[in-house]
């Protein structure tokens, strides 16, 4: 099948049609779903598509037109029905932040296809290698947020679905053939649980700049105001933030402490426009933070020498029993999953039982290599 060959999407944008559709999608055992956003072009991305397929049809829902998306929470979190996604913890995030959506019953064909020990992990590369179908690259980094959309948009879009169910399928044959849907499963399960990761908030998000904890305090101090300088240029002109400057060029401005206009010329990454646009107010940042006391850094849990040492070794067998198994390491046990059991050691299966993401089928199957590990790394760090 080719995408010439198919029907066009159905665009919804108004309330009505998009009632029709949630009606519609509820009576389906499983539909395939997708999202894209602006995260390149706007100071806060939002969700720009939303995109439905089932066996008959793809569906186009238009966030940024319709006011009220409630109708579709019922579909998420309904256990009954299987949701499908290709890489879905972006789309989850995106969907949880912008809607407080709730979800329920996931299948993810890239988890699925890692768990098999595919080598194409990209659902272009996978589509065209089991159905034939090449999609056009030109909309990967398209600017979904603007409007009108294209027919050739709107086609690339439910691409991203439409062959989803039918590659579930398929997947679901071969871990079934191998004996790990149990497996797959746990992982889906996990995706329901996915949340942003802590970082530091308000006036501190500086700190998440790459070598700020490596400036002194005073350049520190100029780095903030240097950063709250383009968070607030980015916000007025709805642009990404590294889209006004990049992290590397605020961090050097930090770390030169430019007086005059030409003493910006010298930092890398500094454009003539930049500096006709936003020169001046810059070195009124950098003297502002010549001004103010240092921030204090951000404090972080020391991880304690032998939760390290567990980890390292819990580490080195998940990734000797992946490469033996031909797959990722973390399909053997999530990151997330090694701290937990690193820094609270469990001793015996039944204290395996406690921890909260590690689920039956991987206690079964990794259970007493866990505790092994667990157990050597002990007596490496306490030697007779």
């Amino acid at each position: 099948m080719t995408v010439l060959s198919l029907a066009p999407p159905i665009l919804i944008t108004d309330s009505s049609g998009l009632t029709a559709l949630a009606y519609e999608l509820a009576e389906e055992p499983a539909i395939a779903v997708d999202t894209e956003s602006n995260s390149l072009f706007a100071y806060k991305e939002r969700v720009c598509l939303i995109q439905f397929s089932t066996q008959e049809r793809d569906y186009v829902v238009d966030p940024l037109i319709l006011s009220d998306l409630n109708e579709l929470g019922p579909l998420f979190a309904n256990p009954r029905q299987q949701k499908v996604f290709h890489a879905a913890d972006y789309d989850l995030l995106c969907l949880k932040r912008d809607y407080g959506f709730k979800f329920a019953n996931l299948f993810d064909t890239k988890i699925a296809a890692s768990t098999m020990g595919w080598p194409q992990m990209g659902l272009a590369a996978i589509l065209e290698t089991h159905f034939g179908v090449k999609m056009n690259k030109r909309y990967q980094r398209t600017n979904w947020g603007q409007r009108p959309l294209t027919v050739d948009q709107l086609d690339y879009a439910r691409l991203d679905t439409h062959y989803l169910l039918a590659l579930r399928s398929l997947l679901e044959a071969k871990l079934t053939a191998q004996g790990r849907v149990e497996e797959a499963c746990e992982a889906f399960a996990l995706l329901t649980r996915v949340t942003g990761d802590s970082q530091p908030e308000g006036n501190d998000r500086f700190w998440r700049v790459n070598g700020a904890r490596d400036l002194t305090p005073m350049q520190a101090s100029i780095l903030r105001e240097v950063y709250l300088y383009r968070e607030e240029q980015a916000s007025r002109a709805d642009r990404p933030p590294f889209k006004v400057m990049n992290e590397k060029t605020i961090l050097e401005i930090a770390q030169r402490l430019p007086k005059r206009l030409s003493d910006l010329r010298e930092v890398t990454g500094m454009t003539p426009g930049q500096i006709h646009r936003y020169g001046g107010e810059l070195l009124l940042a950098v003297q502002r933070g010549l001004m103010a006391p240092a921030p204090p850094p951000p404090q972080y849990e020391r991880v304690p020498d032998e939760v390290r040492e567990r980890y390292d070794h819990l580490h080195q067998w998940r990734k000797q029993i992946a490469h033996t198994r031909g797959v990722q390491s973390d399909v053997i046990l999530p990151r997330e999953v090694l701290w937990e059991l690193a820094r609270r050691a469990p001793r015996t299966l039944t204290e395996l039982e406690t921890i909260e993401h590690l689920g039956p089928w991987r206690r079964h199957a990794y259970g007493a290599d866990i505790l092994r590990v667990l157990t050597e790394s002990g007596r490496s760090s306490n030697p007779a």
